[in-house]
């Protein structure tokens, strides 16, 4: 799917949606998806708003919350809460996925791993229909395992110095 095609189907569930509910279409709602769907990476509620001052298209944190509530629920965002910071992402039609979140400096990393995809795929789970999922591993980064590597080489080589 191409991703105007994938703007116009989440367009049209959220459209749905509100129609079934009696809620109210405004354009607030549609310019937080369309940004949600342009954005190509995790983001926060403040890169959000961000983005959507760039717009032209200033909206209220609580009207970014709701919003964002309404889409999870929705199935259209996925919530995700790292290191200290909660991210979000669009998650229609988005492959499952694994996250590796360095515990040291927060950088999260995304990939695709075939072997763990196929494992969890291929577990039955008794009374749950699953739709995906999303693996965090948590460990170091290899940035900051270097800075460790350099900074106890560096504690070596001064005390030998001083002996």
């Amino acid at each position: 799917m191409t991703k105007t095609s994938v703007k116009k189907k989440v367009r049209e569930i959220l459209t749905s949606y509100l129609e079934l509910n009696h809620l109210r279409r405004t354009p607030e709602r549609y310019a937080i998806l369309d940004a949600v769907y342009d954005t190509d990476r995790h983001f926060s509620l403040e890169e959000l708003g961000e983005l959507l001052e760039k717009m032209n298209f200033r909206v209220s944190r609580a009207t970014l919350y709701n919003t964002m509530k309404l889409f999870i629920e929705l199935r259209l965002v996925i919530r995700h809460r790292f290191i200290g910071q909660t991210m979000y992402e669009a998650c229609y039609k988005n492959e499952n996925h694994i996250h590796q979140v360095c515990t040291l400096c927060g950088t999260v990393k995304e990939g695709t791993f075939p072997e763990i995809s196929k494992a969890i795929n291929d577990t039955k789970l008794t009374r749950f229909r699953r739709d995906g999922f999303t693996l965090y591993i948590y460990g170091v980064c290899s940035k900051c395992q270097a800075r460790m590597t350099r900074k106890i080489n560096s504690t070596k080589n001064q005390k030998l110095n001083k002996q």
